[in-house]
């Protein structure tokens, strides 16, 4: 399997850029050194493929009963306003200015 990758640094067909080794170089915006500005290229990547064991589900589609994020614990699903009603009778407000 094959991606692109865009980046600001100028590497060479064979080197590697973010772990995949480049198959193939193209200049997206050439550099201009009067300005001081980088360029701006495409790479193509080789990205091997993934292990049957990494692939989400089973290979054959069936899914198990069980499931895969188990549910979060009481209280650990986050923080929420509470209501007028939860939080009292008595709503402070502060005097105008």
């Amino acid at each position: 399997m094959n991606k692109t990758v865009r980046s600001p640094f100028n590497h060479e067909v064979g080197e590697k850029v973010e772990g995949y080794t480049i198959l193939e170089k193209r200049v997206v915006i050439p550099p201009d050194p009067v300005e001081r500005r980088r360029g701006v290229y495409d790479y193509v990547v080789d990205v091997p493929p993934l292990p049957m064991e990494a692939r989400s589900g089973k290979p054959n589609g069936t899914r198990t009963s069980k499931s895969s994020t188990p549910a979060p614990a009481e209280g650990a699903a986050g923080f929420t306003r509470a209501t007028p009603g939860e939080m009292g009778s008595v709503i402070r407000r502060i005097g105008g200015r």
